[in-house]
């Protein structure tokens, strides 16, 4: 089975990050960088998007925010 490639609007909903967070998180190395698709195109590949939305939910499962009131 070959591996979707998502746009920009997709990975948007599926995150919740705004365009320039997603870029923010691109140059620090926290988010999988895109796959240039053609000289103006680009997309990320489903899997590597899946897999960081896993890794940041099992993160905030192992380390809970603190809520103060």
């Amino acid at each position: 089975m070959t591996d979707k490639i998502l746009r920009q609007k997709d990975i948007q909903e599926l995150t919740g990050l705004s365009r320039s967070a997603i870029y923010r998180h691109i140059n620090a190395g926290t988010f999988p960088a895109p796959v240039k698709l053609t000289e103006r195109l680009i997309g990320w590949r489903h899997s590597a998007i899946s897999e960081w939305v896993t890794d940041r939910q099992a993160f905030a499962f192992v380390c809970p925010t603190t809520v103060r009131h």
